[in-house]
């Protein structure tokens, strides 16, 4: 019989364990208390390294997305947006926070963003780019070569994601632009096209196209069609022990919209699974005859094809996904974790953001967090997940996407071995490490204090609802403000104290009318004198009755008073 280790040598082990993780952090940078408002299994913890990136930056009437992440050799970080906006980022005094913000970009939207072989490789909704990377520059030097052009590009699905292969050469998705390829997309009764139809529109769309990397100015007709029988993917990845490319695909919409009879609410909104698949050449996913049902664990045939919630494709042709997701979380960006500062059981698997659903309603939204997937020695998939990150929406119950804090989008691994995930709503970057630290979270007691703030009093006011539009965004909808970027409004003696300094600050701006050797923050924030004296007074007073309980409201006529000359 084998021996057992006596509790004493278990306890000393476990003390080296930890002394040698806490070590190996020791040259991290410090997490946040709260971990930028994200939860974490035991022994990680976060930081923001930025934030509200998006919210200056607009196309038309709709603000820049946050949408693929890439981090360089030396730890520089690049964010693209889903207009075609590349900002890139640098901590330049090691405290774990960008400092150093640049943007550049040829614009025409986009999602992917990677480095390969010297290159920073990115994407538009036609188009796949490069620059040259040189060791130091933050924002390239050199001219920005087209390595392919002319992609197709309709309403929906445009994105293009891509990887590369061991031998160099480039993946590229062209999405469907349907959500099932019929007549009547979408509607009640659609009927879906012939044979000769979907095989005509595969030769374009819905499927992989392999390509040279190293030539410039390929279109199309220069690529070779991978697989086919896609809807829509934007999560890729190569995987450099199985050698395969694995993807992970946006299940389909409206089963009940397009046959109501056989199918309600409930399966369209739990029957559809998203899919990871190990992409092979001639790989067909069965797009547009089927989807898969996590539940069933089968390819269904797709109501536009005759589906009725029961008949099954048999027997089934098609390849047969090596990991089933819940329905309509919607992948963005999958990394493969080569580092080596996570635990082992991480090294090797992938992570996947999931941006969360939209379309679950009249039942609450879902997904909203960053998945792990274990893969074996083999670079396999051993077919299961895990929830990684959470607490992104800020919620637990939910129909409407808007009412989201946050969701999650890009996803990358830094040379440290540290785990960046990026979100749309805000443009917020979390960097994820691992201290090996089992201790229970220390919260600030202002965030502690306003954690839950299910009805913010006066929510309704002119002032609250300004709150929740400008200053949610930077201070948090509950006060707590971030570490090093924006303050906590929630237990600040500025809010809680003399009014007629908080009325200059907002009248005025904070670097103007607080001490000059006050504690400092990224975000700078401006004036607000633009705003009416009863809208200022009524922001004030929320401010006042939300986070400093028991002090008096403010009126127009103070604002009058302190705003006059």
């Amino acid at each position: 019989m084998r021996r057992l280790p006596s509790a004493a040598t278990l306890a000393v082990l476990t003390t080296l364990a930890l002394t040698s993780a806490l070590q190996a952090a020791a040259g991290l940078p410090a997490p946040d208390p709260d971990d930028g408002a994200i939860s974490l299994p035991p022994g990680f913890r976060a930081l923001v390294v930025a934030d509200n990136l998006v919210l200056a930056k607009r196309v038309g009437n709709s603000p820049e997305k946050l949408r693929g992440l890439a981090v360089a050799p030396n730890g520089d970080l690049y964010a693209k947006g889903k207009f075609g906006l590349i900002w890139a980022l640098r901590d330049t005094n090691g405290d774990g926070r960008a400092d150093l913000i640049k943007e550049f970009g040829p614009g025409d939207g986009g999602t992917h963003v990677m480095f390969h072989d010297g290159w920073l490789y990115h994407s538009s909704r036609t188009a796949i780019y490069r620059y040259k990377y040189i060791p130091g520059e933050l924002v390239p030097s050199g001219e920005m070569q087209m390595v392919i052009k002319d992609l197709p590009a309709e309403k929906d699905h445009d994105a293009k994601a891509f990887a590369f292969d061991e031998q160099g050469r480039l993946l590229v998705e062209i999405g469907s632009p349907f959500n099932v390829f019929s007549d009547g997309d979408r509607r009640k009764g659609a009927k879906g096209k012939t044979d000769a139809e979907v095989a005509a529109f595969q030769k374009t769309y819905g499927g992989f196209w392999r390509f040279d990397a190293t030539k410039l100015n390929q279109t199309q007709a220069d690529g070779m069609r991978f697989s086919t029988g896609h809807r829509h993917s934007l999560a890729l990845q190569f995987h450099p022990i199985s050698r395969h490319f694995f993807m992970a695909q946006m299940g389909r919409d409206n089963l009940n919209v397009v046959d109501p009879i056989h199918y309600d609410e409930l399966d369209n909104a739990e029957r559809v699974s998203e899919v990871m698949h190990l992409l092979r050449e001639g790989s067909n996913l069965g797009w547009p005859y089927s989807y898969w049902d996590p539940i069933k664990k089968a390819h269904m045939a797709a109501p536009e094809y005759g589906g009725d919630n029961f008949k099954r494709i048999e027997p089934d042709p098609y390849d047969k996904p090596v990991v089933a997701f819940p329905a309509h979380w919607a992948p963005i960006q999958m990394a493969h974790y080569a580092g080596t500062q996570f635990p082992e059981k991480y090294r090797g698997g992938m992570f996947i953001a999931f941006h969360g659903s939209w379309n679950r309603a009249p039942r609450s939204q879902a997904g909203y967090n960053v998945c792990f997937v274990p893969f074996d020695a083999q670079g396999l998939p051993r077919g299961t997940y895990e929830r990684f990150a959470e607490g992104f929406a800020g919620v637990e119950e939910f129909t409407n996407t808007r009412d989201a804090r946050f969701r999650p989008a890009g996803v990358a691994v830094g040379p440290d071995g540290s785990l960046y995930i990026g979100e749309t709503e805000k443009g917020r970057i979390w960097r994820v490490i691992y201290t090996g630290d089992m201790t229970p979270r220390a919260r600030s007691a202002a965030v502690l204090a306003t954690a839950q703030v299910a009805a913010p009093i006066g929510a309704d006011t002119p002032g609250g609802k300004i709150y929740q539009q400008v200053c949610a965004a930077c201070h948090m909808p509950n006060g707590s403000g971030v570490p090093g970027m924006q303050p906590a409004l929630a237990g600040s003696a500025v809010v809680a104290g003399d009014p007629a300094r908080l009325i200059d600050v907002l009248l005025k701006g904070p670097a103007a009318v607080l001490p000059a050797d006050r504690e400092k923050f990224s975000n700078v924030m401006p004036p607000f004198a633009v705003l009416s004296d009863a809208d200022l007074a009524s922001v004030i007073t929320y401010l006042r009755k939300n986070f400093a309980p028991r002090t008096s409201d403010v009126t127009p006529a103070q604002i009058a008073a302190r705003r006059a000359p």
